[in-house]
């Protein structure tokens, strides 16, 4: 490989990276305003982020066209081609965590003729710790860093651990209060997806070390769902 061609494909991977931190920011923007909106049962700020995802979808497919350019067009190495395939799918889970934001703004509109119940569980807690992996995750993917995705992709069990108690405590106001059944199925719902967040950055911190090391396995969380 010629220096030219190296430098016009280590131009091709910085553009990638950064688009995608530019739709990881996006998505991050999303998931703190979607449980803002809950929590402040604001139905205009859960429409705003819903808008969001389309420019989401776009800048993914934007993503997922120009790896697949540099692969017909710039002769990438085998080191190179990982970075490549782990941007394509890395691409496509942040385009579902945009979903799973919207899904939870979703649940805002839906919830303004309910009446609401006095706690919003580890809602927040769980939103803060999923947006904080995020962030790590796409500076692990950028500084190649296997390291702090291990340490990102162990925080999962914290979301878990969270998204289990939830789950008991939602259970205990349906059985105890009958009208709280509903509010309290749309905060499970937004706790689930959540914590769907939380596997969708395991999956990323996965590709990652695949990238870095050449080494593709699950990983294992420690705390089971009941």
């Amino acid at each position: 490989m010629t220096l030219a061609t190296r430098t016009l494909l280590d131009h091709s991977l910085s553009a990638i990276n950064f688009d995608l931190r530019r739709i990881a920011g996006r998505v991050e923007e999303q998931i703190e305003g979607a449980v803002r909106a809950l929590q402040e049962r604001n139905p205009t700020l859960a429409r705003r982020v819903i808008e969001l995802d389309q420019p989401i979808n776009d800048l993914r497919y934007k993503v997922e066209k120009q790896c697949l350019l540099v692969i017909a067009t710039q002769q990438p190495t085998a080191r190179d081609l990982r970075h490549i395939i782990a941007a394509i799918h890395i691409a496509g889970e942040l385009e579902r965590m945009a979903d799973h934001g919207a899904g939870i703004a979703g649940i805002t509109l839906r919830m303004s003729d309910q009446s609401p119940l006095h706690t919003v569980v580890d809602i927040p807690r769980m939103k803060d710790i999923a947006c904080n992996m995020l962030h790590q995750a796409l500076a692990a993917f950028v500084g190649r860093d296997a390291g702090l995705a291990h340490r990102t992709a162990a925080r999962d069990d914290e979301l878990d651990a969270l998204y289990v108690q939830s789950l008991r405590l939602l259970l205990t106001y349906m059985m105890q209060d009958p009208a709280a059944v509903v509010p309290a199925t749309y905060l499970l719902w937004t706790a689930h997806n959540l914590e769907r967040i939380g596997d969708r950055v395991t999956n990323i911190c996965e590709r990652v070390v695949f990238m870095a090391e050449g080494v593709l396995d699950d990983y294992k969380p420690a705390v089971t769902h009941p």
